[in-house]
């Protein structure tokens, strides 16, 4: 992620998660954003100004009646590609709802011709108030964006109810989705991602499958989201872990696999089959764990059910449905006659035999293969690679 010349007004209210938006003050500066920090009377008796000044390397607006700003709540609401509010306490959201000015933050708010974001953090009794209710309900109609709260501790103990404010890495994707997704063809549109290998048991205890590490398709669902699309992501196992805002289906077996892409996919306007399932499995898997002084054993093999042809009867006739295919060797023939048989748009080919490509790497070198065309692309990491995937995808749209 990069927000190099983006400029982000954080908006901080008073409440004790005031020190979790320090971190999201240094994460959004590290990424190259220049970010103005506007603190409520209140949150400077959490957090001292200078503790985000030295963060930001950025002065911090605390008042209305600062000589010589007399202004700068005008034009700091006109000036910023986000606003974002964190904590956003019940107070804050109280007067943004009635659209009270009488401090900087709220009277930015009343002016704001960004996009705005809160992050509600306050006791679990507040938050479920119907006053707060209401007022949260009012904000949202207006276009803001609300992200959490979770269910987590809170200052006063344990808690089984939401207060807690997002994570600073949860509302950094949101802010990021708010500054990217804005013309993007894939704002709004249903997108299903499939990720990482499947697992055929032979016993208990061992399997077949794959050295797949699911990083392409997480890096595809994550960059989806981005745009503003509305994504799910199914995985086969994997060590990473789930991405925010994605609805994510873990499963194990091709069938599993199947079932979830079945379930999900005829509401959907995008397909992507980034995971690699496993080709065969067990005719008969054993019940027990075979040991090892049993010596040589047989095992017949079948293979497994194809997933992606599975959906052919399942996709809307105006979805996008993409698939991938590892291959030893150039390969192109062979995705353009696959590209045909499963009825989809694009293939993105990669090698196997290819140094920096295909399983457990953070780079990949592929093709993207279409009915005419085929435009092999330098090798980049799986990230870059994700955004051409959906800048064609968008392309498709």
């Amino acid at each position: 992620m990069s927000l190099a010349g983006r400029r982000v007004v954080l908006g901080v209210s008073g409440g004790i998660a005031c020190y979790k938006t320090c971190a999201l003050a240094r994460r959004l500066t590290d990424l190259g954003a220049a970010v103005d920090v506007v603190m409520t009377a209140a949150a400077t008796e959490f957090v001292r100004p200078l503790t985000f000044e030295a963060l930001t390397k950025r002065p911090v607006l605390t008042s209305l009646w600062e000589g010589g700003r007399a202004l700068a709540h005008v034009d700091l609401a006109k000036a910023p590609d986000a606003i974002v509010v964190a904590p956003a306490t019940a107070n804050i959201i109280a007067r943004a709802a009635q659209g009270i000015a009488d401090d900087f933050l709220t009277t930015i708010l009343l002016a704001a011709e960004a996009p705005v974001l809160f992050a509600p953090g306050m006791n679990d009794e507040m938050y479920a108030h119907p006053a707060t209710q209401v007022n949260l309900a009012t904000i949202r109609n207006r276009g803001w964006t609300i992200v959490g709260p979770n269910v987590g501790p809170l200052a006063e103990g344990p808690s089984e109810r939401p207060g807690r404010m997002a994570e600073p890495e949860e509302i950094l994707a949101h802010v990021e989705r708010l500054l990217t997704e804005h013309g993007s063809q894939l704002r709004g549109k249903r997108v299903l991602v499939t990720a990482g290998p499947t697992r055929e048991p032979l016993d208990p205890v061992r399997v077949i499958s794959n050295a797949s590490s699911g990083k392409m398709g997480f890096e595809i669902a994550g960059r989806a989201f981005a745009r503003g699309a509305d994504v799910v992501l199914v995985t086969g196992p994997t060590a990473l872990t789930n991405l925010t805002g994605i609805e994510t289906a873990r499963v194990t077996t091709t069938e599993e696999l199947r079932a979830a892409v079945a379930r999900y996919l005829p509401e959907c306007d995008v397909l992507v089959m980034a995971a690699a399932p496993a080709d065969y499995r067990a005719v008969e898997p054993s019940a027990e764990k075979r040991p090892r002084e049993s010596g040589t054993i047989d095992v017949m093999l079948e293979p497994t059910l194809d997933v992606l042809t599975s959906t052919v009867g399942l996709r809307r006739s105006d979805a996008v449905s993409v698939g991938f295919a590892l291959e030893m060797g150039e390969g192109v023939e062979r995705a353009r006659e696959k590209l045909g048989r499963k009825g989809l748009d694009l293939i993105v080919l990669n090698r196997a035999d290819e140094e920096g490509s295909g399983f457990e790497v953070d780079t990949n070198r592929v093709t993207l293969v279409t009915g005419d065309d085929a435009r092999r692309l330098d090798r980049m990491t799986k990230r870059e690679v994700a955004e051409r995937v959906l800048d064609e995808i968008e392309t498709l749209l």
